[in-house]
């Protein structure tokens, strides 16, 4: 497949799609997002080559669209080869949806046809596709609670962290085998902030944050969009992934 290269501020990036396979043979396509090299004059550790492990990126119920490839550009710049499996494609290959009401139930439709059993299939694969190094999950919405269902039931990971998991709470039994970081908004009415708590207070080791905004407030493209909030997130995220990741 094509690959493209990406100058950042920082660091020169590389981006292509490649083709995995789940244990049942279902084949399907994955983002791939890495680090080059640095740029002259833009400090250390920026541009690593991916020294710093890999990120499984999860996505929302909207496909891997220009809002996750952006997100995988922002953790490939951090030094982290990034790979973003299209999850959807067990029903409609390469969809890549936008924020409209029309495009909210064909996601919420589309992902709600997928068994979670065949949604850690393919998070395996694209985790054991990773190259040598810790591997870690961040997912967002839909990806959040996949990462939760990773966390505990893929092998592989060193850590996962969980942006606003709406099915998190009702699966509150599981039992995470890695570190797990959340990320929660107080004005979220998908997850109302008395659930997340409720979460935090059954897992006392996982670290749960809490912030002014609404589900989806990492998404710039959505008027759920919180930009101080997104921003500490993210901070919080890569301080996690050092520790732990």
């Amino acid at each position: 497949m094509f690959s493209w290269i990406i100058e950042t501020e920082n660091c020169r990036l590389m981006s292509h799609w490649i083709e995995l396979k789940a244990a049942d043979g279902h084949g399907f396509e994955a983002y791939v997002c890495e680090p080059q090299g640095q740029r002259e004059g833009s400090g250390e550790g920026a541009g690593n080559g991916g020294s710093k492990g890999t990120v499984v990126l999860l996505q929302e119920i909207f496909g891997v669209n220009g809002h996750i490839q952006a997100v995988a550009k922002s953790f490939a710049e951090a030094g982290y080869h990034v790979i973003a499996p299209s999850l959807m494609d067990r029903r409609e290959p390469r969809l890549k949806l936008g924020y409209q009401p029309e495009d909210v139930q064909r996601g919420l439709g589309i992902t709600r046809s997928i068994a979670w059993d065949d949604v850690l299939k393919d998070v395996q694969a694209a985790v054991d596709r990773a190259p040598a190094g810790k591997v870690s999950v961040v997912g967002f919405c839909w990806g959040g609670s996949s990462a939760w269902f990773s966390a505990a039931r893929v092998t592989g990971l060193s850590a996962a962290v969980c942006y606003y998991g709406g099915s998190i709470p009702a699966n509150a039994a599981l039992s995470p085998t890695v570190p797990v970081m959340m990320h929660w908004g107080e004005k979220d009415a998908i997850v109302p902030l008395e659930q997340a708590r409720a979460v935090a207070a059954a897992h006392q080791d996982v670290e749960a944050h809490y912030y002014p905004a609404d589900h989806g407030f990492n998404c710039d493209q959505r008027a759920a969009f919180h930009a101080e909030s997104a921003r500490l997130a993210m901070r919080r995220t890569l301080d996690f992934l050092a520790r732990h990741g």
